[in-house]
């Protein structure tokens, strides 16, 4: 079942002679339960993409369809629904509010949607995050790696209907990075989980179902690696 959907999406930067075009062109479709990496160099446009794909930026052409929806046919405060109910977003730096502990962070788009916690599923994140018994910690009493996995977590609350990661292991040691995929793969085949990685590192974009690699705007390889 297809669950996201983009055509010919293209966002400029700029206008006239100092235009950059960030994509150009870009289409592709996305089944329930991929797990895709994508590609690239610095520049390609790949974060773009993501944060077009995640609602936080506008593209200047093109569409994209979440679950039939178009997306950005919404109003802001639509948009911002939609931010918080179908998307999940991990970052390279876990983006975590300081004075707020383990569960609060986790808990918090919820939260901000005036939404009852799902108490259970937040008990099952713990467990499967292994963050149980660290509830009440704060950000700066946990390591690097425990603080991704609070993203990771807030990202998952919602059941968002794709989970969107930047980057999610580059401030990350070898070792904590592939507990990290390890956890999103989990995730994946857990809950069924749609799945979209930026990666730099190579490893990582071959433990994907499918690669899509980017350079200076446009998708130039798209690529079922395992069914």
């Amino acid at each position: 079942m297809e669950i996201l959907r983009v055509e010919n999406l293209s966002k400029i930067y700029g206008s006239g002679e100092n235009a950059v075009h960030a994509l150009d062109g870009v289409s592709f479709s996305v089944e329930k339960g991929d797990f895709i990496s994508i590609i690239g160099p610095s520049g390609s446009g790949k974060s773009t993409l993501l944060h077009i794909l995640g609602g936080v930026d506008k593209p200047t052409s093109g569409k994209v369809y979440m679950n039939g929806q178009d997306v950005y046919s919404q109003s802001d405060e639509q948009l911002a629904v939609f931010r918080r109910r179908e998307v999940g977003l991990i970052y390279q730096f876990y983006n975590l509010i300081p004075v707020l502990n383990v569960t609060e962070n986790m808990t918090l788009p919820v939260l901000m949607d005036s939404r009852k916690v799902n108490n259970e599923r937040l008990e099952e994140l713990l467990d499967t995050l292994g963050l149980r018994g660290r509830e009440k910690h704060l950000p700066n009493q946990l390591s690097g790696g425990q603080q991704q996995r609070v993203s990771i977590g807030r990202a998952l609350m919602n059941a968002p209907a794709v989970v969107l990661a930047d980057e999610p292991t580059g401030n990350l040691d070898s070792k904590n990075s592939q507990e990290i995929i390890e956890l999103l793969k989990l995730s994946n085949q857990k809950y069924n989980q749609t799945l979209i990685i930026i990666t730099h590192d190579e490893n990582i974009a071959l433990q994907a179902n499918r690669i899509m690699a980017m350079e200076d705007g446009k998708i130039i390889r798209d690529e079922v690696v395992r069914r």
